[in-house]
């Protein structure tokens, strides 16, 4: 096998290694209707663009995208399970960083 041919598959599997990591949480500014603004972190969990926020003495907020523009939202409140979050969140066309729910209007924000 020649030098090159080995170099393209060694890239091939390093870059696959890396796709294959969990994106890292990255600092962010959060607002929910039940706890306001707040600090948090922000973390991608699909190529979706699915992602949960997390931060110290609130709930870990988990939308779903599916389809784009459309999510549904689980809770953890620190119980080790997720709880469904009734309807669905859409984005919000004043404010790309928001979703709404549709049934309760509360809404998820993330900047």
């Amino acid at each position: 096998m020649s030098i090159i041919m080995r170099s393209g598959i060694s890239l091939f599997f390093i870059a696959w290694f890396v796709a294959a990591q969990p994106a890292s949480a990255k600092q962010a500014r959060c607002f929910t209707s039940d706890d306001g603004e707040y600090d948090c972190e922000f973390k991608i969990t699909d190529n979706k663009g699915s992602f949960e926020v997390s931060a110290a003495g609130k709930p870990t907020m988990i939308l779903v995208i599916d389809p784009p523009g459309v999510a549904y939202g689980w809770a953890n409140f620190g119980t080790g399970r997720n709880v469904f979050l009734p309807g669905k969140y859409l984005r919000d066309d004043a404010d790309k960083a928001c979703w709404v729910n549709d049934e309760t209007n509360t809404k998820i924000c993330v900047w």
